[in-house]
């Protein structure tokens, strides 16, 4: 245990009187006592590496302290404790080849958890000073179906839905003390709470990887009232389409998963302890509708990007960052390689990874004058490469059925709507479908380490995978529920993928329990 004292606010006077060194950055001198502008819905690694970061930097060049976040941690109270007792500050480390620096962040205010703390959530959002609430759940917490749509089925989702129902009718002190179990409920929960306590304008800024991703929402919090059986639901949403918004947005910065050489390289540049602190890549981007309800921070003074249409921005990245990240990710995982850097660095990956956005992604992306597609690819390649970053291809692997609808599936299907057959894309499912089938049969290695299925339908894909490697390709798409009914049926999309099946499963003789490559 480290015998340097704890970051907080008195600490950072102490540090700060006898100078920090060159290499930290501290926060900006704001009124940190000022109520939030801000409720975030996600409070994990990546918020605080990118869009506190931007409001943190907004609100210092404006002076402006109206923009304190409010964090919401969704599933255990560990960044609430992490981050409480340091008065909200913690730093961002970030690594390159050419060198590390930190930067104290002190734009969050507290940490709240909704499983102990709801009502105090609902009385934030609630609160006329609150003007806007992010989310960064990512893609499963959102509680969708398969194929789009509130996924009523989801306990945790129907749970909040019940005491939704009574809450729009007046609900009771019981209700507001319940606690939500999903993100989406707690959204919903807390506009009704706004629309109750005098109904105030409300931005509500989505900041994960979906398409379209603030529409997206919208029309979800939209279905699902439709449907509630509250008396008040329908006089609900009709405050919720005059007074609330859902910009899309697109973001992207690459935040591996805090170590703890991570936590010693920022102590020896602190000379503290930093519970909370994160890790990142220099890079920062971020992309707005510019489609508010009230006030918001000036965030485009510091980088970010407002526009009237974010599309072109989301569908590049989306499809050729995230779906090569994830490609390399799977392929990676299968070859042995921990890293990501590891992964882009082997000739044969880099070479199908290149392929994909050449042949695929970028083609499925039509003309677009707002970006040099080139460049934005050998800006994407050479991130990846990135190693100081140590980004793991098991952390990016996660979730995949939640991605590869988003990622993958998109490009297949506007490939051959344009009569292409997408190989290079077949060959991304592939991957992902011997990952399954590898990591749902106990047989998948990586850097010495056994791997698991990380996936919120972990047991339907085991299911689906189960059995040989020869019509591993066809069970999946029928069985999985992600493949949508026209690539299911396309046979152009089953032949390409069935193939590439067969050729990363050639990679060794054993092709489940690979273990090429650098670890």
């Amino acid at each position: 245990m480290s015998s340097l004292p704890r970051l907080s606010a008195t600490t950072l006077a102490d540090l700060s009187r006898t100078g920090l060194p060159p290499a930290v950055s501290p926060p900006a001198d704001l009124n940190r006592a000022s109520a939030p502008g801000i409720v975030h819905l996600g409070i994990g690694a990546f918020h605080r590496a990118h869009q506190a970061v931007f409001t943190e930097r907004a609100a210092a060049a404006a002076g402006d302290d109206r923009w304190g976040i409010h964090g919401v941690t969704q599933r255990s109270a560990t960044v609430r404790d992490q981050l409480r007792p340091q008065d909200g500050l913690y730093g961002v480390l970030e690594l390159s080849d050419a060198g590390t620096s930190l930067d104290l962040i002190g734009s969050i205010r507290d940490v709240l958890f909704p499983a102990e703390e709801t009502a105090r959530v609902l009385d934030t959002i609630a609160a006329p000073t609150t003007h806007i609430v992010s989310l960064t759940v990512t893609e499963k917490g959102y509680r969708r179906a398969p194929q789009g749509g509130p996924d009523f089925a989801d306990k945790a989702l129907a749970r909040d839905l019940e005491v939704l129902a009574r809450e729009i009718d007046g609900g009771s002190d019981v209700d507001r003390e319940a606690p939500s179990r999903s993100a989406i409920g707690l959204l919903l929960r807390a506009l009704t709470h706004r629309w109750q306590s005098g109904g105030e304008p409300l931005t509500v800024l989505v900041c994960d990887n979906l398409m379209d991703n603030g529409p997206q929402v919208e029309s979800l919090a939209h279905a699902i009232l439709d449907a509630s059986p509250a008396t008040g639901a329908s006089a609900l949403l009709d405050w919720i389409r005059a007074s609330v918004t859902f910009p899309a947005t697109m973001v992207d910065r690459i935040v591996p998963k805090t170590t703890d050489d991570h936590r010693r390289a920022a102590e020896a540049l602190l000379g503290a302890t930093d519970a909370g602190l994160v890790v990142a890549e220099p890079f920062s981007q971020w992309v707005i509708q510019d489609r508010f309800a009230g006030p918001r921070p000036s965030w485009e003074t510091v980088g970010a990007q407002l526009t009237r249409n974010v599309s072109p921005y989301e569908h590049t990245k989306l499809r050729v960052l995230n779906g090569t990240h994830s490609f390399l990710a799977y392929a990676g995982a299968l070859r042995g390689h921990a890293l990501i850097a590891d992964a882009v660095a082997d000739p044969e990956l880099h070479a199908m990874a290149r392929a994909m956005i050449d042949e695929d992604a970028i083609p499925s992306l039509g003309a677009i004058d707002e970006i040099d597609l080139a460049a934005y690819r050998e800006s994407v390649l050479e991130r990846f490469a990135n190693a100081a970053i140590g980004h793991t291809t098991v952390q990016i692997a996660m979730d995949g059925s939640q991605k590869l609808p988003i990622r993958f599936l998109g490009i297949a299907r506007d490939r051959l709507a344009a009569g292409a057959v997408p190989h290079a894309t077949s060959r991304a499912v592939a991957a992902w479908m011997l990952y399954v089938h590898a990591t749902t049969s106990g047989q998948l290695d990586v850097a010495g380490a056994p791997v698991a299925l990380d996936d919120p339908l972990a047991s339907r894909l085991a299911d689906a995978a189960a059995g040989s490697i020869d019509g591993l390709a066809d069970r999946l798409v029928t069985r999985s529920g992600i493949f949508p009914t026209a690539l299911a049926e396309d046979d152009r999309f089953l032949g390409a993928v069935r193939t590439a099946v067969r050729e990363i499963a050639s990679w060794t003789a054993e092709p489940a329990a690979v273990g090429r490559g650098s670890a």
